[in-house]
């Protein structure tokens, strides 16, 4: 097999991967307003701006008080992250979770397509239906569908296990502002105070839910 030859170069640009990532970090903190978020949320905004190169996402950031210290202790404790789609769970950094924690999917799963069909919903939201047995304590992730959320809301509300903490940040423009909305709402609504992590209006996906996630997989970035 022939070597691979690198290129002449043709153009300025960093290629040192470390520096790319103190830069990068440093631009962010220059230039985001991050003041209205909790101390302990810093790097996690900081990382999901990272991810999705959109410095203003920190004016739509939601972020619970005791999301960090919640999802941190759950995920230290052994606890599964679930995740609403296979392009979140891949997503997430294997070497910064802190117990070798499961990343759970459970769209391939055979039961999935029937419950979808029987509820007249999304294949999505049915998968998250079967995250009920492992629920309790865990850290839940939606990043793509807002029925998915709306879908997990309504197990809680109607008294499904309670997760450690929930990053809901589905995008789209059919329900995505307002599952994150309803999320928002929750604790005032149900009386069931769980931490999240959220960003208001259409914006959110796979890139922005797994940068939370690794964030707080580990403090250190």
């Amino acid at each position: 097999m022939t070597e691979p030859r690198r290129p002449n170069r043709h153009y300025e640009y960093v290629d040192d991967g470390p520096a790319i990532y103190v830069d990068s970090f440093a631009t962010i903190r220059r230039e985001a307003r991050l003041e209205h978020l909790p101390a302990n949320a810093e790097r996690l905004a900081v990382r999901m701006i990272h991810g999705t190169g959109q410095v203003d996402l920190a004016e739509d950031l939601v972020v619970h008080p005791d999301l960090v210290p919640a999802a941190r202790a759950a995920l230290e404790d052994g606890a599964p992250i679930l995740c609403d789609a296979r392009m979140v769970a891949s997503g997430v950094t294997a070497h910064r979770l802190p117990s070798d924690n499961e990343v759970l999917c459970f769209l391939g799963d055979t039961r999935v397509p029937g419950l979808a069909r029987s509820w007249g919903t999304t294949r999505t939201a049915a998968a998250v239906s079967l995250w009920e047995p492992l629920l309790e304590g865990a850290v839940v992730a939606v990043g793509n569908a807002p029925t998915a959320l709306f879908h997990l809301l309504e197990m809680l509300a109607d008294g499904a296990p309670r997760p450690a903490a929930i990053v809901g940040c589905p995008v789209g423009f059919v329900g995505a502002a307002e599952s994150k909305e309803a999320l928002a709402e929750f604790a005032g609504q149900h009386g069931a105070d769980i931490p999240y992590v959220t960003v208001r209006g259409r914006r959110g996906g796979s890139a922005m839910t797994c940068s939370a996630l690794n964030a707080l997989a580990k403090e250190e970035e």
